[in-house]
């Protein structure tokens, strides 16, 4: 596939995963391509948590589930209709789990770049995940990205250090197949913006 083609083809993954191996050297090239990302200041301030014991990501799937409650109790009428059949993280059935963290003190005091705009480290880790998430797909792999959790306790399940914020847990693997479409789109939550929608020329 070409830079395009992946671009276009790169799906948020949940029900797809086949639990299926990922060999050694697909995942090192997937996490070396997450390491290239460009980064405010050459910071590079992420690390890679590779999660595969079955007994923690079956602790993070039930906090998962939890919030996911939450957030179903929130709504009503069809916006609860269309949430209930909406499968929200892949946790259990992708073959490994990806934590990308951000340390805000990599590359300081001073970083270069950094301050004005003080997410820009943040920003530069999104980078990485972005990355990785398109060297994934290119190489025939789906990614989820899962939100349903409170960073506190992800850092503590992971012994993650104090001043480091975990910015995305990745579950990975392969997969039956992509869908063409999104799942939140094909489940009606939400519809696409036309680029047109999204462009403006000069000022606002």
């Amino acid at each position: 596939m070409n830079l395009y083609d992946v671009i276009h083809r790169r799906r948020d993954v949940r029900a797809e995963f086949t639990g299926a191996p990922i060999p050694d050297g697909v995942l090192d090239r997937i996490l070396t391509a997450a390491h290239a990302a460009p980064s405010v200041g050459l910071s590079q301030p992420w690390d890679f948590v590779l999660v595969r014991d079955p007994d923690v990501r079956r602790a993070f799937h039930d906090h998962v589930r939890s919030e996911r409650d939450a957030f179903a109790a929130t709504l009503t009428g069809d916006a609860a209709a269309r949430f209930a059949r909406i499968k929200i993280d892949g946790v259990l059935e992708s073959t490994v789990s990806i934590v990308v963290t951000y340390d805000a003190d990599r590359g300081g005091p001073a970083v270069l770049g950094r301050h004005a705009i003080a997410d820009a480290g943040l920003y530069s880790v999104c980078l990485a995940v972005q990355n990785l998430w398109l060297a994934a797909t290119a190489e025939g792999l789906g990614v989820g990205w899962v939100s349903f959790y409170r960073e506190p306790y992800l850092r503590d399940l992971l012994g993650i250090p104090a001043g480091v914020r975990p910015v995305a847990w990745l579950c990975v693997g392969p997969v039956t197949h992509l869908e063409t479409v999104p799942d939140l789109e094909r489940h009606g939550w939400r519809r696409r913006r036309p680029l047109a929608a999204a462009v403006h020329h000069d000022r606002w």
